[in-house]
């Protein structure tokens, strides 16, 4: 692994722990400051809402500034917005925390195309492997995050302000790291000019564009409706914050120890069988989830879930790479990431009202309908690609 490519796996994982910190106590900060118990999971959704709405916004930055410039203001936005969390906190104000929350989506928006980045750091021939790596940093968050959140979350009167705190010294660290990056220039950035290639709705028309984004989207989406919901419920069932922290962090290590191998896995037997296999995961999620409450029930349905999720993540985003010219790339990768906020934002805010109305029961029996949408989103593309095989055989 060259050192770049390091340094952003690095990255990847600070993005992380910000991420894994923010799902384990929000949620709770807003159940305990939202004026109504099913607008807990507000401010989880102002996070992905504000990673949605700022999907355009990134593009152009990063076309303009370049992916390292772009990082970095995503970067102070980050520190910012943590620190609009923690006053949020302690004044006990809901809407100043959904606010920052928001606005902590630019920072989300940036974050996210560290992974498309990483293929830019290598030869073509490793793209499935640089990518796979740099999220494979996830790890870090995985160990980090939790138990940031369960370190800091006394460290002043209100209780979970520490945490943002805390996270405004991890957005430092990661504005030192990108400083370090040399990344490749993009096609157009900096006003140079050169083509920008189709526009987006001519991108998106393409099957394989289309089943990408559903397979980042969808899985993002069911990922997030059940790990946004997952401390409330546990809450629920008498569990303490200790043990929720601990589901989260084994969910997120099954979000990215696997990415160690998953690159390889693609590069062998292609995106789609890798995705179909992560969606089968996330049936066997349900499934188990569906069989019980206790601690074990909820640790092993988070984990395999998360291992589905890595499959269907990192082969959506392969698969994605199909579908544009170097040139479009900012436009493209946009368009994908601006699905995947879209859908986590519905999640987001369902996984709360789910929970404290209907129950952990009905939120993964709902889970069924957008896998069953990938499903068919999946099998549509195969069969697509067996034709034009079956035509170029013929």
């Amino acid at each position: 692994m060259n050192r770049h490519l390091l340094l952003l796996t690095f990255a990847q994982g600070l993005y992380l722990t910000n991420n894994v910190a923010f799902i384990a106590i929000n949620g709770l900060v807003g159940l305990a400051l939202a004026p109504v118990a099913w607008m807990a999971t507000l401010p989880v959704t102002g996070y992905v809402a504000g990673g949605a709405l700022a999907t355009g916004l990134v593009a152009r930055s990063q076309r303009r500034f370049g992916r390292r410039g772009a990082f970095q203001i995503g970067l102070v936005v980050a520190m910012v917005s943590a620190a609009l969390c923690a006053y949020a906190a302690t004044t006990r104000n809901f809407w100043l925390l959904s606010a920052a929350t928001m606005l902590a989506g630019y920072y989300n928006a940036n974050g996210s195309l560290y992974r498309f980045a990483a293929a830019e750091l290598v030869a073509p021939s490793y793209k499935e492997k640089a990518i796979s790596w740099v999220l494979a940093g996830g790890i870090l968050g995985a160990v980090v995050g939790p138990n940031l959140a369960s370190a800091t979350r006394e460290w002043t009167t209100q209780p979970f302000a520490g945490v943002y705190i805390a996270l405004i010294g991890v957005a430092l660290l990661g504005l030192v790291v990108i400083s370090l990056i040399r990344f490749p220039p993009l096609p157009g950035a900096g006003g140079s000019g050169a083509p920008q290639g189709r526009p987006l709705r001519e991108i998106a028309r393409q099957p394989v564009f289309i089943v990408a984004v559903a397979g980042c989207a969808l899985g993002y989406g069911v990922m997030n409706l059940l790990m946004a919901a997952t401390p409330i419920a546990m809450a629920q069932c008498a569990h303490p914050f200790s043990a929720a922290a601990l589901v989260l962090e084994w969910h997120v290590l099954g979000m990215f120890v696997p990415s160690f191998f998953t690159g390889s896995l693609v590069k062998r037997f292609g995106a789609l069988p890798i995705m179909t296999v992560g969606l089968l995961l996330n049936f066997a999620c349900v499934a188990i989830a569906l069989s019980g409450v206790e601690l074990m029930h909820f640790l092993s349905a988070l984990f395999v879930l998360g291992v589905g999720w890595n499959f269907l993540f990192i082969g959506g985003t392969t698969l994605a790479t199909e579908a544009y010219r170097p040139e479009e790339r900012t436009t493209a990768q946009a368009g994908v990431d601006f699905w995947v906020y879209t859908t986590m934002t519905l999640t987001s805010f369902g996984s709360g009202a789910l929970v404290t109305t209907g129950g952990w029961t009905f939120m993964n029996i709902g889970s069924l309908v957008p896998l069953a949408l990938l499903a068919g989103a999946l099998g549509w593309l195969a069969w697509l690609r067996r034709g034009a095989q079956n035509a170029l055989a013929g």
